[in-house]
């Protein structure tokens, strides 16, 4: 009898073992460095939880995005709408009435979708959120003045669901951005300077021979930059800037729309760093800023930005972003369900640029004694254009450039090697003297593509100029202005905008780009790499990509088809 109640114990509970399943079993749930617990939340206290359902043709989708972004292909230029991305992509009848019939089981009523209808957002209590969860548990966290609510153990659902959802939202991730410096201030004192020169509008134009009358004047073109956590940029500010550094082209003062909550208070660096770049290199050009301060605790900002594009019939045609985070600390079911989010972007037309990041090729403590080079997402997506940094080799000229030490790059751990950069990653594995080969993975996707000047802005924030900024934040919405005034042609001559650029990108060949083959960037401080990543070499390297643009010879060759 007892042994017949043990299997029967055993069986009981094998079967519950099986009836639940971890949909990001190797997303980082630790607390990051910075954020002070206050508590767990109480039941009553509402969150905000978005669902990811499953979508169809996620195969086809990728195969239509090559094919409309490869100059070779007759359907080159032939992108979807909205509207047929939704009826390319959108989920099952069952995955919706599984779904639907899941949350309002539970009292879940308060829900909205998006257009493409393969997100789902509701608002409910953290009792029923962790009843709906198995596992999570909802806790307070501090930074700052910034709070967050976030399951610092992961969560589950019902096997029977599983197959209808991609991730959870709201759960585990903690907001990150990157930080945008300058090297004039440290510890809030201000310290003597080498050099009283700096990058401006006037010295972009110049090293990138753009002149006066490269200036945006289609009236379908516009442009955008992304800003999370509490960045916002004056108008004040914006307005300044272009009084003191936009003399002799052009230029727009004002941003077209604001998509999101512009709030009060201090204005961030980053998000002047953005907006007045993307405006002073894209001039003339209609700029929307999306800005998505995560001000519900439990919201993920970028998260809620990937929503707005699967919501809006209408968008600007290139967008940089200035924002990463460790591969190894996200799953890669939401990796590779935001990947296919880009996707949708790129099938439209729409040019997405993430900024490469300022930790070089990163470093990652596995054991005692070993490391490994640390790539960054979405910097790594196959699906985005990344922006690397570089120097004047002079920094009182305007000199030819090398690499900043900081510029983000590597080679991915999630993601296999695009076709589209193939032979191009390969020729540089093959040509020039490499890391150690346990510091990295040589089949993953390689970033960056394509870089610009990343060292040394001046920048107006909060109605004050301010000297030598730096990071590949800055380098990221240039890059974007120029390929917005390449857009611009394009239109004018009755073309599509570029949309996904990378395959075109790479069958250039370094054509019209400076090529960037000094220096190396940072890494592991240990005894193998001795603190040194990669080196920029000729043609295509992981540090500056295939280099720096030369506009003229960009725009023409860009222009052809």
């Amino acid at each position: 009898m007892l042994l017949l109640l043990t299997l029967a114990m055993a069986v009981l509970h094998s079967s519950l073992v099986l009836t639940v399943h971890l949909l990001e079993h190797d997303q980082d749930t630790s607390v990051p460095r910075g954020w002070v617990h206050t508590g767990r939340v109480a039941p009553s206290d509402r969150v905000q939880l978005t669902f990811a359902l499953k979508q169809q043709n996620v195969d086809r989708l990728r195969e239509l995005l090559g094919l409309v972004s490869n100059p070779d292909s007759p359907q080159y230029g032939k992108f979807l709408t909205l509207e047929e991305v939704t009826s390319l992509v959108h989920p099952s009848d069952l995955t919706h009435k599984v779904v639907w019939g899941w949350l309002q089981s539970h009292g879940v009523a308060a829900c909205h979708t998006v257009l493409t209808q393969d997100f789902l957002q509701c608002d409910t209590t953290a009792q029923v959120a962790e009843t709906l969860l198995p596992g999570s548990e909802f806790h307070r966290y501090r930074k700052g003045r910034r709070s967050v609510v976030r399951s610092p153990a992961r969560y589950s659902v019902h096997a029977d669901l599983a197959q209808h959802l991609d991730f959870v939202g709201g759960v585990h991730r903690f907001p990150t951005e990157m930080q945008t410096v300058s090297r004039a201030w440290t510890n809030g004192a201000r310290h003597e300077a080498k050099f009283h020169l700096g990058v401006t509008p006037v010295v972009l134009r110049s090293r990138y021979n753009l002149t006066a009358a490269d200036v945006g004047s289609a009236e379908n073109n516009s442009q955008a930059v992304a800003q999370f956590l509490e960045q916002f940029y004056h108008p004040a500010d914006l307005a300044e800037f272009m009084a003191i550094f936009g003399s002799g082209f052009k230029h727009m003062s004002q941003v077209a729309r604001v998509v999101g909550t512009q709030g009060g208070g201090k204005a961030g660096l980053e998000a002047s760093l953005d907006v007045e770049y993307i405006m002073s290199t894209g001039a003339n050009i209609s700029t929307w800023v999306f800005t998505n301060p995560g001000r519900h605790e439990s919201q993920e900002p970028f998260l809620q930005w990937m929503l707005l594009l699967s919501n809006m019939s209408s968008v600007p045609w290139v967008h940089t972003v200035s924002y990463g985070d460790d591969e190894d600390s996200l799953a890669a079911a939401y990796m590779m369900r935001i990947n296919n989010e880009f996707m949708k972007a790129g099938i439209r037309g729409i040019s997405i640029l993430f900024a490469s990041g300022d930790s070089g090729a990163g470093c990652r403590h596995l054991t005692k004694g070993t490391n490994a080079f640390r790539p960054s997402f979405p910097a790594s997506s196959p699906y985005v254009t990344t922006v690397g940094g570089t120097s004047f080799k002079n920094p009182f000229q305007v000199t030819y450039e090398v690499t900043d030490y900081i510029s983000g790059g590597g080679f991915s751990n999630i993601f296999p090697m695009p076709d589209y950069q193939l032979a191009a990653v390969s020729a540089y594995l093959k040509g020039t003297t490499l890391p150690p080969k346990t510091y990295f993975n040589t089949s993953g996707r390689a970033y960056p593509d394509i870089a610009a000047l990343s060292d040394n802005y001046w920048v107006v924030s909060n109605r004050v100029p301010i000297p030598w900024v730096s990071g590949t934040s800055a380098s990221t919405p240039v890059v974007g202005g120029m390929l917005s005034l390449i857009n611009d042609q394009r239109f004018l001559k009755g073309l599509p905008s570029l949309g996904f650029l990378n395959p075109r990108l790479y069958q250039l060949k370094g054509q019209a780009l400076f090529d960037v083959t000094e220096g190396c960037h940072l890494s592991c401080l240990d005894d193998q790499v001795e603190g040194k990543g990669f080196c920029a070499a000729p043609s295509w390297d992981p540090v500056t990509g295939w280099g720096t643009p030369n506009y003229p010879s960009l725009l023409a060759t860009l222009l052809d088809k």
